[in-house]
């Protein structure tokens, strides 16, 4: 089974202490929707948790949000795993990449992380924050590869909801970026069973198939 959980900012305790999480099978999947954050300094104590995280019985994944360090991430090896690219962080924990479209257990899954920060000042950003929006060349692959398939997927899997989702819960959000313009765009576009997106650290249905999640671990379908 595929299942879907929110933010989790390197709370090591999500994976211990959530019932559903622990009760995850051999071979299940759990994809977190953006600030993964257990990729931020590379210390010692950081690649043991990775690598106890890898071996879990069952397989995570993540998209990445603003507060998940690129640069280190960009550091992982890139390969091939069920029919998109990945970078191979641990063992079965990997991080999904902008753009592909996966084959997981018979759905198409199309990711797509990054996201923007509400700091006032360019000067508080990270070095890394450069990266956080998506580039033309990551717009273009995504839709290259959404539009081989007819723009049909089963799910879609983004650290940010579109700009519209964000106006319908917040009416006075009115900044918009480049991954906000797109995100409309696959929203209109794009035929898909559900959508589900961290960001709001809340959980919340919008119907008829879009999902806030947060510390809560939905079950895809």
């Amino acid at each position: 089974m595929i299942y879907v959980t929110g933010d989790m900012h390197g709370d090591l305790s999500r994976f211990k202490k959530n019932k559903k999480l622990r009760a995850l099978r051999k071979n299940d999947t759990l994809i977190i929707c953006g600030d993964f954050g257990f990729v931020w300094d590379d210390s010692p104590k950081e690649k043991r948790i990775l690598k106890w995280i890898g071996r879990r019985r069952y397989h995570v994944l993540f998209v990445e949000g603003p507060n998940d360090n690129l640069e280190l991430l960009a550091r992982y090896p890139q390969a091939e795993w069920n029919g998109g690219k990945v970078r191979e962080i641990s063992g079965r924990l990997r991080q999904l990449m902008r753009g592909e479209i996966y084959q997981i257990q018979g759905k198409d899954v199309f990711a797509f992380g990054g996201g923007s920060r509400e700091e006032e000042f360019a000067d508080l950003l990270p070095p890394w924050a450069r990266w956080e929006l998506p580039s033309p060349e990551e717009l273009e692959h995504a839709r290259q590869n959404l539009a081989a398939r007819g723009n049909r997927v089963d799910y879609i899997i983004t650290h940010q909801p579109s700009r519209k989702i964000m106006e319908f819960l917040y009416p006075h959000h009115h900044d918009a970026n480049v991954l906000d313009t797109f995100l409309d765009e696959l929203r209109e576009t794009c035929t898909f069973r559900r959508w589900f997106f961290g960001y709001l650290h809340k959980n919340k249905q919008i119907p008829p198939g879009e999902t806030a999640l947060f510390q809560d671990v939905v079950r895809a379908d």
